[in-house]
């Protein structure tokens, strides 16, 4: 499997390109933005985007969607509980005093279980409120490889103070959803390095004494 992280737009969004040697196809998770990058490693490896996959709503994971598709004709799927934050682009852009991006509802909504596959790659959807209402990570098992969104991040959790954040549902997802992952998984957090599930099981202390 090929697997590229581009840090994207101003606050340097993990977007991951998943792609498949064999078939060509790739899915791209978290375009926030620099299209044109995505674009090129993508022609690098001659990839085709099947599907377009955001794990959360907020502007710096979702901002360069739209453009994505328009460009590619791959569909969107985020979770429905996220549309709130999609109609309040506006207001997401003047916190960071950026253009106010297009956005729409997806193509189809990401539920809890949910497999998630393109020709040669096979991922579950797992649903983990607490970023935000509809946040959700995608679990790859034969990679033995996460991507966590905002919800898990090296010695830290997302944030809980923005417009469907809740601290308690965020701990809860984490303990119900991550933690019984193999310790060996490989964790690509929404933001900076990557990590382990069992180097956070240990040593994160949002998760400790819980």
């Amino acid at each position: 499997m090929i697997h590229e992280i581009l840090r994207v737009g101003l606050l340097q969004c993990n977007c991951s390109i998943l792609g498949d040697e064999t078939s060509g196809e790739a899915m791209v998770i978290d375009p926030g933005d620099d299209i044109l990058r995505i674009l090129s490693v993508l022609a690098r490896h001659n990839l085709t985007v099947k599907q377009i996959v955001i794990t959360h709503a907020h502007i710096d994971h979702i901002a360069g969607a739209q453009q994505l598709k328009r460009l590619t004709g791959a569909p969107i799927f985020y979770n429905q509980l996220d549309l709130p934050l999609v109609k309040m682009m506006d207001v997401q852009a003047g916190w960071l005093d950026i253009p106010i991006p297009e956005v729409a509802p997806p193509d189809d909504s990401l539920h809890d279980g949910q497999t998630i596959a393109i020709s040669g790659i096979n991922g579950t959807i797992l649903h983990t409120p607490g970023h935000t209402e509809g946040s959700v990570c995608l679990h790859l098992p034969e990679q033995n490889l996460l991507l966590a969104g905002d919800t898990l991040f090296a010695g830290s959790v997302g944030r809980t103070d923005l417009p469907g954040g809740n601290a308690r549902a965020l701990i809860d997802s984490i303990h119900a959803k991550l933690m019984p992952l193999p310790d060996s998984t490989i964790v690509v957090p929404g933001h900076g390095g990557n990590t382990t599930i069992g180097y956070e099981r240990e040593n994160n202390p949002y998760l400790q004494d819980i």
